[in-house]
């Protein structure tokens, strides 16, 4: 009997829709649908029931800091403002202190580039040692040729082992990059020089084109502070 009750097609039954007079309110609200609603709903009512439960028992001469340091603005607590956290002397020598990491950064980078260029230096110069024989007849050239291995040739750029060139490519490429990041390191000590100088008591005027300091060896001040006199 079940095998033939499964064989009879059943019929579909249609979820309930909404009635027409109701149609402004959306979709007909389905059983899962009000779970899912009830649960939230009671979710949020716990929730203030434990914070009124906790209002109606809070010590009152309990103290914390926060207390002092939030203020409540239209019923929420918001944190004190930490932008004058720290006094001007203060500001002034941290960004001493970052400036002095810097330039040790850039003192550091530029020892790193100065032995990198050195060595390479000495490998594109090395000395060809070529000697040159006189010979006075054919068999005269023969013993020379014997007696000089080609081991004791020099190498040239075109004999070079493979993984020689490799080193070397890799080598020049490094040197790229630490120039790079000398670069980047210098223009922002500048920056942070500027901004410390402009931070200065006194009048400010623009240097000319003769006061600018070399970048390598002082950093560029663009801006100078005078002092009143």
């Amino acid at each position: 009997m079940s095998s033939l009750r499964n064989a009879i097609p059943s019929r579909a039954h249609k979820e309930r829709s909404q009635p027409s007079a109701r149609k402004k309110f959306g979709l007909l609200e389905k059983h899962k649908d009000y779970v899912q609603r009830a649960k939230a709903f009671h979710k949020k009512e716990d929730t203030l029931r434990k914070l009124r439960e906790k209002a109606a028992n809070r010590n009152e001469d309990e103290f914390y800091f926060k207390m002092v340091r939030t203020k409540t603005v239209d019923g929420v607590h918001r944190p004190e403002s930490e932008a004058n956290k720290y006094t001007q002397e203060e500001l002034m020598l941290m960004k001493t202190q970052d400036m002095g990491y810097i330039l040790q950064k850039v003192q550091s980078e530029r020892k790193k580039i100065e032995r990198l260029t050195a060595s390479l230096h000495s490998i594109d110069n090395q000395p060809a040692n070529k000697h040159i024989f006189f010979a006075e007849d054919r068999e005269e050239v023969k013993e020379l040729q014997s007696r000089y291995s080609k081991s004791e040739i020099p190498l040239t750029i075109d004999n070079i082992p493979t993984g020689v060139k490799r080193k070397t490519d890799r080598s020049y490429k490094e040197l790229e990059a630490r120039k790079d990041r000398l670069s980047q390191l210098e223009k922002i000590y500048m920056d942070m020089a500027m901004k410390k100088e402009l931070q200065k008591n006194g009048r400010k005027r623009k240097l000319t084109e003769d006061e600018i300091v070399c970048p390598t060896s002082q950093p560029v001040y663009k801006w100078r502070a005078e002092r009143k006199r």
